[in-house]
């Protein structure tokens, strides 16, 4: 093991298929001897690419991955002390358990040190012995609880069984590190429960580091040491369950790992923030008049009398869940939902209790959108994958346009602004979308939406070159809609770009 005493380290691992997608983008990673790491995405987000990775299944464009100190990015998966499960289990359905389990154990040849007669050592590579293999099995079969079942075939058991058994063939060639893609997506709900359960303790009992990738977050609050939360190729925060939970970094984890209220606030006086009308002791010190994202999650509102509540609404619907009630409250423009053992009737008015350790702050990330821009001949601005009408006689104060175009300075000069270079800035509130695509000045499709209480934050990414969107809109569209992107000409600001020389 390296001196860090890390078994894994990923350094600005960077991963760009040839369609020039990038899947993997600055992908920089620590894990120890003996952790559960869990890989935690949406789909497409890089979490299997990385794992590929790791295993040597892909390679990095760039970057490096260090196996106990030593530089492995090139070496072949076959060289690596890596095994990977998979979610089909790629079980042999000619063979029975033992033979399944054992395949491996048959190919693979181990290194014995001998002395010949004239007392020189000779190293000879040779296969295991039918002892040694079936030691191995038995001691594999043992572990996933499987004791007995050597003779099976393997289309004779159920699912999680069969989960097992590929579990007990990856561990067999005793690996330093095991990866898991999705092992468990094929299983039903109560059947993955007990497989989560499973593998917790075949962990503890193998000592051995897991790295896991999963898009269920329960799976990766329940088993994990430490959760790596990955979207668009990033990792977007590192840490334990608990505080991953509890102290998300931003609203893209807040939203996705569990249930959560999420609201536009400021911070109006010392661990004082205000939000949906009112005002709250917190517990996170921000300074006075910083705007930030608000984080309440669901279970953390109490429900009280309307005269007694910080808030009160009107109940919209209350649905029972098994083990709480979901219930809808309005507030004025705002929806809040709380997680209580306590149901209300839709209609009533009811308070709304939220202490300081229920609130969590978070600086915003998403409050203009920033590009680079260039003038065009017909004095609009090209910018973000699109064109769109601006005024460009905010680019010189006391300016105006004369009857062929041309921008007259106060100074009356006669410039001819077509392909001058300008920073653009476009509020968060500024942009509207339209399902006309051709109607706005880009297209582009829906990668995220975040609901924030009285409107959603959409993110909307073109094609050509990625440029993204951010926007708020109090209407509701689908991830993935095609939309065109409208920018009144009054909401664009525009600057000269400085040069590297400071020059405009």
């Amino acid at each position: 093991m390296g001196k860090s005493g890390n078994i894994i380290e990923l350094i600005d691992v960077k991963k760009i298929f040839d369609d020039e997608t990038v899947a993997v983008d600055c992908f920089n990673l620590e894990v120890k001897k003996g952790e559960f790491v869990t890989f935690l995405g949406p789909s497409g987000c890089g979490k299997t690419t990385t794992l590929r990775m790791i295993a040597g299944f892909e390679l990095p464009t760039s970057g490096k991955i260090l196996l106990n100190g030593e530089d492995i990015s090139r070496l072949p998966p076959n060289k690596r002390p890596v095994n990977t499960v998979f979610q089909k289990y790629a079980l042999f359905p000619h063979l029975n358990v033992y033979e399944n389990i054992a395949f491996g154990l048959r190919l693979k040849k181990i290194e014995n040190t001998y002395a010949d007669k004239d007392g020189k050592t000779i190293v000879k590579k040779q296969k295991l012995t039918k002892a040694e293999i079936d030691k191995k099995v038995k001691t594999a079969l043992e572990i996933v609880d499987l004791e007995g079942f050597e003779k099976r075939g393997v289309s004779t058991l159920s699912g999680g069984q069969q989960q097992r058994i590929a579990i007990a063939r990856a561990i067999v060639n005793e690996p330093e590190i095991l990866l898991l893609d999705e092992p468990l997506g094929a299983l039903d709900l109560k059947m993955r429960k007990e497989m989560q359960i499973e593998l917790k303790k075949m962990h503890k009992k193998l000592g051995i580091t897991f790295i896991y990738v999963t898009h269920d977050q329960e799976e990766a609050l329940s088993m994990s040491d430490k959760i790596v939360v990955i979207n668009d190729g990033e990792i977007q925060q590192i840490g334990t369950p608990t505080e991953i939970y509890n102290e998300p970094v931003n609203t893209f984890v807040a939203d996705f790992i569990g249930e959560s209220n999420i609201f536009n606030g400021a911070v109006v006086g010392k661990l004082k923030v205000k939000f949906c009308g009112a005002t709250f002791d917190c517990l996170d010190d921000y300074e006075i008049n910083q705007l930030v994202d608000v984080v309440v999650r669901p279970e953390d509102i109490k429900i009280c009398a309307p005269s007694e509540g910080q808030l009160k609404g009107k109940v919209i619907s209350s649905v029972f869940k098994g083990v709480h009630y979901e219930i809808t409250v309005a507030i004025g423009k705002f929806e809040i939902i709380i997680q209580s053992t306590y149901t209300a009737a839709a209609g009533s008015t009811i308070g709304l209790r939220i202490e300081p350790d229920g609130i969590h702050l978070m600086e915003k990330v998403y409050t203009v959108n920033k590009y680079d821009g260039v003038i065009t001949k017909n004095n609009t601005v090209e910018f973000g994958d699109g064109e769109f009408e601006c005024d460009i006689t905010q680019l010189y104060a006391g300016s105006h346009i004369d009857e062929e175009g041309y921008l007259i300075t106060a100074q009356g000069e006669k410039l001819d602004l077509t392909g001058t270079e300008v920073t653009v800035e476009v509020d968060t509130h500024s942009i509207q979308m339209t399902d006309d695509e051709a109607a706005g000045g880009a297209q582009g499709n829906i990668i995220s939406m975040i609901y924030k209480g009285d409107h959603y934050r959409y993110i909307v990414r073109t094609e050509e070159n990625e440029e993204d969107y951010v926007f708020s809109c109090p209407d509701l569209w689908n991830t993935g809609d095609l939309v065109g992107i409208i920018i009144p000409k009054d909401k664009i600001k525009l600057n000269l770009k400085v040069t590297e020389e400071g020059k405009e």
